[in-house]
């Protein structure tokens, strides 16, 4: 493991909100099951917990003990599983147990299995799931360097990974896994 990734690694163990490269933009993360650094990435964003939180994982494994897949049919999860790894964000049934700083006012949580190699590098080496959301401030455009995070977000995140966003344009797309609706177009 690299000494970045360590870095990254100990602070979301303290408890920390970190900023990685994606596939388009730079994220916001922490620790999905420690609820003070998800207030603390919330307060961050100006994001009302409401609103609801992604799930970025290394894989499908990471995210089952979040997820209820009970009532879904082979064919709704293939087609996340066809999506991924990739840009593409599915929103899917939550367990009960599943945080409600995570999941907001929903029953559900967006998901998404990562293809960019520094996520997945991450998720591997932390052990599970971030949440993710666009580095920057509410209005502001999302960052899509190192350097724009540290000085749209400066002292606000505690540790910026270094690393080159992916070739995305655009955010990842958010389909409902239930309906096929999309979201938020990718």
């Amino acid at each position: 493991m690299t000494e970045e990734l360590n870095i990254a690694c100990h602070t979301l163990e303290q408890g920390g909100v970190i900023a990685y490269a994606t596939e388009a933009v730079f994220g916001l993360g922490c620790d999905p099951d420690n609820e003070s650094a998800v207030h603390k990435l919330l307060a961050i964003k100006q994001r009302p917990v409401e609103k609801g939180l992604i799930l970025i994982a290394a894989s499908w494994e990471q995210l089952l003990p979040y997820l209820d897949i009970g009532e879904l049919s082979e064919q709704q999860l293939q087609h996340a599983f066809n999506s991924w790894p990739g840009p593409y964000t599915w929103v899917i049934p939550a367990k009960t147990s599943t945080p409600r700083w995570l999941t907001g006012q929903f029953s559900s949580i967006a998901v998404r299995i990562s293809a960019h190699p520094q996520v997945n590098a991450l998720c591997k080496a932390f052990g599970k799931p971030l949440v993710s959301t666009s580095a920057n401030l509410t209005t502001y455009p999302p960052c899509c360097t190192a350097e724009e995070v540290s000085s749209q977000l400066g002292t606000l995140v505690d540790y910026v990974l270094p690393g080159q966003v992916g070739e995305q344009k655009n955010p990842s797309e958010i389909r409902d896994i239930i309906t096929n609706q999309i979201i938020r177009a990718g």
